[in-house]
């Protein structure tokens, strides 16, 4: 805004300052007047819609956001809170663009090459975590492929070189990470603490109590979404993928910081500095139709990936759920039944790695899902696939267990599949899954709140939550005999996201001042009962914070103005006329 500003300075000073006569230049300063003034009295309080999600689907955003919301109106701003269905919020958010601020957790990852996606440019007009901010940065956008490109102490310098700019610009702003409360029973299976229900490894790694016992493992889903679309590319109905990762065989499964090989047997690293290459031998396995897994299906998962209407469009359509992880891939080819090769970008084998983890589709299935789609909720005019918006509910993979019956917002069923590979996987990976899933049928059910899922747990008519519930529960999990209470730090993160398509969002400014609204330490024991840690990074679950961005009890970027939770609001009204705003009668003005 101040270089429009100052342009428009330069352009009346030239025709103040040039050949014209007097009594233009004369008019002209009366016409500049005349406009100033109208502008004055046109001037309007700045208005902002906050999206959310409702209390019964997510506490902890709801409460961040009327935090945000009560801080926003303290200086001056008109602001409305909007709590939506998940499935509408995040349509809006990662479909459509269509918000000014939002309040939500982001999926984060262990590995910090997640943000490339997140903040890229290039992404800023696609879909799903795919930029949603629509921020475009230079600066930002080289020190994201930088770090791509490098490993141990070049690729901590470029990552701490990436936070401060993050943290500086606030194209986010990042609030906290929970823990992930997670309740289960312990009389029919143990081996929760080991690898928790929060992701697929977790139900694979359990084991029963007794040989006697049934095998029927009960799990309930705090998220319906699951019961009414199975399509694993559908940004908008997923979240972590557990239920979908026991139905959809990767390469590679992520398991204690590294990537393991699951439906790779091995893979051979081969190239040099910038010429990341790797051959990739498969397992022997079939899709749950009977047809065999091969190479050829490997290959086009990747291809589909990158653009799901296989060339069909006028421009390539990616599917944007795994668009980070398949845009490390260059070229990717079968050279045989069971071996595939893949050229890598610019990037360093311990990154490419990532690549391996997305779920590998049937061809067979797939590829007769390129035509244009047309649905409700996407913006008049979008481009996609039928294969984004398909609800695939009756999903073909090659995983460990089958989808058996779907009955939308009431149940979901699956079954062990025989003779797959699991048993033969080896390692660290292979002790901790046991050989074979200690089950025969996984039943979810949906509930409504974490309270009624606690209830059923403590009377005996399910096993385990699949997915982690809020911190207000956690009392009532301790106090239940029969219950385990399990919290481990999230690698997810919260967060309030601007569009920086929309003005005043798009100012730089004014994103710092809103930052300074936001007490993280008052949040994480109000809002989560202590059950989180405050954090200025997103990377600050990786093991690649910036030491100079590690919590030692503020913000060392952008403090709260205030302290103990309470806003000053005098100070933080100083902010915003700093960052070029002004007020009238205690309301902030547009620009």
């Amino acid at each position: 805004m101040a270089r429009e500003s100052a342009r428009t300075r330069t352009t009346r000073r030239r025709v103040i300052g040039g050949a014209a006569s007097a009594s233009l230049a004369a008019t002209a300063g009366c016409l500049e007047g005349v406009w100033n003034t109208a502008g004055r009295e046109r001037a309007e309080q700045l208005s902002l819609r906050i999206k959310t999600l409702p209390t019964d689907a997510d506490p902890y955003a709801v409460r961040i956001a009327r935090a945000l919301a009560g801080a926003l109106e303290a200086v001056g701003v008109d602001t409305e809170l909007l709590p939506m269905a998940e499935e509408a919020l995040l349509r809006d958010l990662l479909v459509n663009h269509d918000f000014d601020l939002y309040v939500a957790p982001h999926p984060g990852g262990r590995d910090p090459d997640f943000l490339r996606p997140f903040l890229h440019s290039r992404y800023a007009g696609e879909r799903g975590w795919q930029n949603p901010l629509g921020y475009t940065d230079l600066s930002v956008d080289e020190l994201l492929d930088e770090q791509r490109r490098r490993e141990g102490a070049a690729r901590s310098a470029a990552l701490a070189d990436l936070q401060t700019a993050i943290a500086e610009a606030q194209p986010f702003t990042v609030v906290a990470f929970p823990d992930d409360i997670v309740a289960a029973r312990r009389d029919r299976f143990t081996g929760w603490t080991r690898t928790p229900p929060t992701g697929p490894l977790g139900f694979l790694a359990v084991d029963r109590a007794e040989a006697t016992r049934p095998t029927v493992l009960r799990a309930l889903l705090r998220d319906a979404r699951a019961t009414n679309n199975l399509n694993p590319l559908a940004a908008e109905h997923r979240d972590r993928g557990t239920v979908l990762g026991l139905v959809y065989d990767s390469l590679g499964r992520p398991y204690r910081g590294e990537v393991r090989p699951w439906l790779a047997r091995e893979w051979e690293w081969t190239g040099g500095d910038g010429d990341c290459r790797a051959r990739v031998t498969l397992r022997r396995a079939d899709w749950h139709d009977g047809r065999p897994v091969t190479a050829r299906d490997v290959a086009f998962t990747y291809r589909f990936l990158d653009d799901t209407s296989l060339g069909e469009a006028e421009a390539p359509v990616p599917a944007g759920r795994f668009r980070g992880e398949g845009s490390l891939v260059a070229d990717v080819r079968a050279v045989g039944e069971r071996v595939v090769e893949f050229d890598f970008e610019a990037v360093a084998p311990s990154v490419a790695e990532r690549a391996f983890t997305v779920p590998v589709l049937p061809r067979h299935v797939w590829r007769e899902r390129t035509d244009p789609a047309t649905v409700a909720g996407v913006s008049v005019g979008a481009r996609t696939t039928e294969a984004l918006v398909w609800g695939n509910s009756r999903p073909i993979g090659s995983g460990p267990l089958r989808v058996d019956a779907v009955e939308p917002n009431e149940r979901l069923v699956l079954s062990r599949v025989g003779g797959h590979f699991l048993e033969r996987v080896d390692g660290d990976l292979g002790a901790a899954v046991g050989g074979r899933p200690a089950f025969d049928r996984l039943e979810l059910y949906p509930v409504p709140s974490d309270s009624v899922a606690v209830e059923l747990l403590a009377e005996g008519r399910a096993d385990v939550v699949a997915g982690a519930l809020g911190s207000s529960v956690a009392p009532e999990i301790g106090r239940a005999p029969a219950l385990s209470l399990l919290a481990r730090r999230s690698p997810s993160f919260y967060h309030v996201g601007y569009n920086a398509r929309r003005a005043p969002l798009s100012n730089v400014r004014f994103r710092r001042a809103v930052a300074r609204l936001l007490d993280r330490a008052a949040l994480v024991e109000s809002v989560f009962d202590g059950y989180a840690a405050p954090a200025v990074s997103p990377l600050a679950a990786t093991g690649s914070v910036a030491p100079e961005l590690a919590w030692d009890g503020e913000a060392p970027i952008l403090p709260f103005v205030g302290e103990d939770g309470d806003l000053d609001v005098e100070r933080a009204r100083a902010q915003f006329v700093e960052a070029g705003y002004r007020y009238r009668e205690g309301r902030l003005l547009h620009g």
